[in-house]
């Protein structure tokens, strides 16, 4: 299953994300999960695992394991690198043994000091809060953004983490038009709004932190996981599914992406099995009023500031 990006090119409706993966889990995880049905990853120069992630791709296709023209390879571009778009683009590519990408994302709507292509440090001042560079605006990125796709070096390009007024924006200044926001978005963080603004305008929402951050962003973030809430469980009873799936299936048929994350083989193919069943509109209403409004990746727990506020 995919959806048709505003670009012309189709987008898999569930892909694997690579934030948080170890190193030395890589290799396994990407052969292990393109052999369930996998097809879509979703990575980030601020991963730092971009080369591991090249290698394992690399790999598959040497070994007739998938063709590349099969792969949807996402990634992003880092705060500190707004003013060095096609350098940074380039450094990605060449890690992840890409000659273009399916899709780039600018990851943050803020520039940041530079610290050198690559590096995707967070550069921080004396009270340790962060260094934004208020001397290039993201006009002026996305300007860069367009051009990577007249080089033929990205298919598609998009945004990630931004609001309704900035992607308007990006719809008013834009001569490519983003094909992809990705958000953060779940049963307990819905942004309904959000969602349907850019389904609006063409542009297709991707669902990062799909199922909530579970133990990892209640562990970093002390954020409550929706895979607990008692609505949800209930639901997975009476589809005698896991609640997992409940939420993922429910994000596909709010006609959104979902890039869930997990380092489990059981857990990745169970991710998967989500095309064979549907919640019924009832449940899906029922999902709805168990909003919290409730955000739980927080970078200002590393930067010193909350640039959501």
């Amino acid at each position: 299953m995919s959806i048709t990006l505003n670009s012309g090119f189709k987008m898999p409706a569930i892909g694997l994300g690579v934030w948080r993966m170890e190193k030395d889990e890589i290799r396994d995880l990407i052969l292990g999960s393109i052999k369930i049905g996998y097809r879509h990853f979703d990575c980030a120069a601020d991963y730092q695992n971009e080369a591991e992630v090249g290698e394992a791709l690399a790999e598959a296709v040497r070994t007739g394991l998938v063709k590349r023209e099969e792969l949807f390879i996402t990634t992003k571009l880092w705060n500190s690198d707004h003013g060095h778009v096609i350098e940074a683009c380039k450094d990605s590519l060449k890690k992840l043994q890409l000659d273009y990408l399916d899709l780039y994302l600018i990851h943050f709507p803020v520039a940041t000091k530079h610290t050198g292509v690559g590096t995707t440090a967070s550069a921080l001042d004396d009270e340790g809060v962060l260094e934004i560079d208020t001397t290039i605006t993201l006009e002026t990125t996305w300007r860069a953004m367009e051009e990577l796709v007249s080089m033929g070096l990205v298919r598609s390009i998009g945004i990630s983490n931004y609001d309704i007024f900035l992607t308007r924006d990006c719809l008013a200044y834009s001569k490519v038009k983003p094909a992809v926001n990705q958000i953060e978005t779940h049963p307990y963080f819905q942004r309904d709004s959000l969602v349907k603004f850019c389904q609006k305008h063409g542009i297709c929402v991707t669902a990062h932190t799909p199922l909530g951050g579970a133990v990892a962003n209640t562990e970093w973030f002390g954020s409550v996981s929706c895979l607990e809430d008692p609505v949800l469980k209930g639901l997975a009873e009476k589809y005698k599914r896991t609640v997992a799936q409940v939420v993922l299936r429910w994000g596909i048929q709010r006609n959104t992406v979902v890039i869930p994350k997990s380092s489990k083989v059981k857990r990745l193919e169970e991710n998967f099995q989500v095309f064979d069943f549907s919640l019924a509109d009832e449940d899906m209403a029922l999902i709805k009023s168990i909003d919290r409004g409730q955000r739980t990746n927080q970078p200002a727990k590393f930067w010193g500031i909350n640039l959501f506020a």
